[in-house]
């Protein structure tokens, strides 16, 4: 770890004199300085090249600098054979399979899932990890652990479901939204229930069509809940969505161009603080409302968006939210048997009775007291 000693000098405190500057002035020396040093070959990582020694880097120093990103669908394959090398696997496993369904992981990350599936069925008494295993430490890795044993009011559970009834609704009416994986209102993490999007392939650039209708989505949980319970029925549920759109508008227009008002400018780093780089930059007032005004636009447009879909297919969004309330998690495909109002069956852990029909569903309810539903 690099920065550890080669972080930029001049900017601590102390100086010149602060000691590990000494050694970082040292150890250019050493590198390419006076001293004859053939034969040694110096290897050195850093996940923050940015706050590095301009120094370091010059050719002589460090010549060749590899990026290490987060691997793709084979290389995750591949990691995760090495990794189940070590546990007894069963013949059902497809490793393929869990690397389809975890883009964005590191090698550090599917190293844990695997040890996960292992322990997972080590508790059930397992003498061989399956693929069911598998899939419960996926869930618990990406999503957090569940927690059972914490005690919801029926209104709570109703309100949480009609949240993430919304927000797999729009996600699965917009066409560049990822595909819904799985919605479910049991409590894991932080949230009291969830709706996970995975990409088919690994992301690696994102238009601005998608970021809108990935705004609408996120902001859907949040419409959902007005039009169930209205304006003065919503919780504060929607607090993780508001963050993540508040998040991906900002992105979209102070760093990636996609506004036309604001324009093609990086205005990003001077919001962030890293006035070292660009040289005392600074953002005007009236550049800062016009960034707040189309940031604010941004995200009004897509819970507009959102809204409008919900009243639209109001149909189906009652019939998830029944359903979510009667089998707590669905998966992809069960949620469109229930959109469609097709009864779930072949299932020992879910109930009998399939979906109640949409006659029998009332059309508003009292507001729910406190509920806090997480976002998708």
């Amino acid at each position: 770890e690099i920065d550890a000693v080669g972080r930029a000098r001049g900017v601590g405190i102390g100086g010149g004199n602060d000691e590990r500057e000494q050694t970082l002035n040292q150890l250019l020396v050493e590198m390419d300085g006076f001293e004859a040093n053939e034969g040694i070959i110096i290897v050195a990582a850093t996940n923050r090249k940015d706050v590095l020694d301009p120094a370091l880097l010059r050719p002589g120093r460090f010549d060749r600098q590899i990026h290490v990103p987060n691997p793709d669908i084979k290389g995750r394959e591949k990691i995760l054979s090495v990794h189940a090398r070590k546990v007894p696997v069963g013949p059902d496993v497809d490793l393929r399979i869990i690397a389809r369904g975890t883009p964005g992981f590191s090698g550090a990350d599917l190293m844990n899932l695997v040890n996960e599936a292992a322990l997972t069925a080590a508790r059930i008494g397992r003498r061989f990890v399956s693929m069911e295993d598998f899939e419960s430490a996926k869930d618990k890795v990406m999503l957090g652990v569940e927690r059972r044993s914490m005690v919801l009011t029926p209104e709570q559970k109703e309100k949480t479901a009609y949240h993430e009834a919304g927000h797999a609704i729009v996600g699965l009416s917009l066409p560049k939204c990822d595909p819904v994986y799985k919605a479910t209102i049991i409590p894991r993490g932080g949230a009291l229930g969830m709706v996970v999007s995975l990409p088919e392939m690994d992301r690696l650039n994102f238009h601005k069509d998608e970021a809108k209708q990935k705004l609408a989505m996120t902001m859907a949980g949040k419409a959902a809940e007005i039009i169930k319970y209205g304006e003065d029925g919503v919780s504060n549920g929607p607090a993780g969505d508001i963050q993540q759109a508040s998040q991906l508008a900002r992105a979209m227009v102070m760093r990636w161009g996609m506004s036309d008002k604001v324009g093609n400018i990086d205005y990003a780093e001077a919001h962030e603080g890293y006035s070292g780089n660009t040289g005392g930059f600074s953002v005007s007032a009236a550049t800062k409302e016009l960034i707040e005004e189309e940031v604010r636009t941004l995200i009004e447009e897509g819970y507009q968006e959102a809204r409008r879909i919900l009243i639209e297919k109001e149909e189906e969004y009652e019939r998830l939210a029944k359903g979510l309330l009667e089998y707590e998690t669905l998966t992809g495909e069960e949620i469109g048997k229930v959109i469609r109002g097709e009864q779930l069956g072949g299932d020992d852990d879910m109930p009998g009775s399939s979906i109640p029909s949409v006659t029998s569903i009332p059309k508003a309810g009292k507001p729910a007291p406190g509920g806090d539903p997480a976002p998708a």
